[in-house]
């Protein structure tokens, strides 16, 4: 059976001299055989040399590279791939860390892996596929972690349903192997249960972990405000370490039962802690000021069409919350939309403090942790832009 390809035009090989992981429409001239969403494609010059392989999908970004060069596709790819993205993490020290038993262990293009999110909880593998390509080969990928980890795998689980949206519309998530749901993690030696059949995406999310570390650092003797709190990870952090009082707001109450329940493992129950089940804008309203207050909302644009609408939204947010920093107090603020690059997250920031008419500083810009790894060659990985703001009137 011949193997689809794509033929591109002429010039546009510059891209993945670049190792850029992505193709997009306008650069293609011609596809042979047919192929079909999901399918891996050979990519092809203008003058027919191999250039790699990647998975074709009907759409804008029209082929994501898996593999560049004129090699053949590697029959052992899989295993390769996971086998190089371990060894980061394990010189993260974070394969054998007896203070931190959880890690992302695949950020896609980061990981030379484009559409495909592995976490690891403890002893349990969540897979989140983006493409149907990744979906496709999902076995082959279950595979590869079992010869990886070996017998410390118990679990693998594919939660591909909601990242995958209406392209799968049939799909459901699954397990591929074991059959546990939710188990107790740690965290710089904090504990958190994560539950990734009901948790959001994957069950917790990891790539906060080194700003919860320094939010508890800044904890001890503040008020703590945690917007958009799901299971309550910066509320932890600031309560162990001292914090005399913190409140969490959450609208849904399935992430602040489980918020609840990660309060319930703290060591005492000495701490003064106070769920919410709010929506965020009307909590803040008529809340009082604060020491520190984290903001970290959930993705306001998922398009560049919908960017204008979330800068809006942005804006206003984090002027209503600016004015609930205690003066001298501290602001964490973040937008995990990748449509919004840091200069333009800066300026809406800006534009909130100006409206305000406070005294803003920048104390730090923050981002996702190391096991989110950044493509040099594909800057869009970096989808966490985060601002440490002291706050003055």
């Amino acid at each position: 059976m011949p193997q689809p390809s794509i033929i591109l035009q002429t010039g546009r090989e510059a891209s993945l001299k670049r190792n850029h992981h992505w193709i997009f429409s306008g650069a293609i001239k011609q596809t042979l055989d047919q192929p079909k969403e999901g399918d891996l494609v050979r990519i092809l010059s203008s003058r027919q040399e191999l250039l790699g392989y990647g998975h074709y999908s009907p759409s804008n970004i029209s082929v994501r590279i898996l593999q560049f060069g004129d090699q053949e596709f590697s029959t052992n790819f899989w295993f390769e791939q996971l086998s190089a993205a371990y060894r980061l993490r394990n010189a993260l020290h974070l394969t054998s860390s007896a203070i931190t038993t959880t890690y992302r262990l695949v950020h896609g293009e980061g990981d030379g892996l484009p559409g495909l999110i592995i976490d690891i909880y403890g002893h349990h593998a969540v897979i989140q596929c983006h493409t149907i390509g990744m979906l496709q080969n999902i076995q082959f990928i279950a595979e590869a972690l079992k010869n990886l980890y070996g017998p410390k795998l118990e679990t693998i689980y594919n939660k591909s349903k909601e990242s995958l949206g209406q392209t799968a519309s049939s799909l459901e998530n699954s397990f591929l192997w074991g059959h546990q749901s939710e188990t107790v993690v740690t965290e710089h030696a904090h504990s958190f249960l994560v539950n990734w059949t009901t948790g959001q995406k994957t069950g917790f999310f990891l790539d906060q972990r080194e700003n919860r570390l320094l939010v508890g650092s800044m904890s001890k003797g503040k008020s703590v405000l945690n917007l958009f709190s799901y299971t309550g990870g910066f509320s932890i952090y600031a309560l162990v370490n001292g914090a005399s009082q913190v409140d969490s707001v959450d609208v849904s109450s399935t992430a602040v039962n489980l918020l609840n329940r990660n309060i319930e493992l703290l060591p005492s129950e000495e701490f003064r802690h106070q769920s919410f089940i709010r929506p965020v804008n009307d909590f803040i309203q008529d809340c009082e000021a604060y020491d520190i207050i984290i903001c970290d909302p959930p993705a306001f644009a998922k398009s560049l069409n919908k960017r204008h609408q979330a800068l809006i939204g942005y804006k206003n947010l984090n002027a209503k919350v600016l004015r609930k920093v205690k003066s001298g107090g501290f602001l964490f603020t973040f937008s995990c939309s990748q449509v919004m690059d840091r200069e333009l997250f800066q300026q809406t920031i800006l534009a909130a403090a100006l409206e305000t008419g406070r005294k803003v500083k920048i104390l730090q810009h923050l981002s996702q942790g190391p096991d989110h790894p950044i493509n040099i060659y594909h800057p869009e990985g970096s989808y966490l832009k985060g601002l440490l703001l002291y706050v003055e009137d």
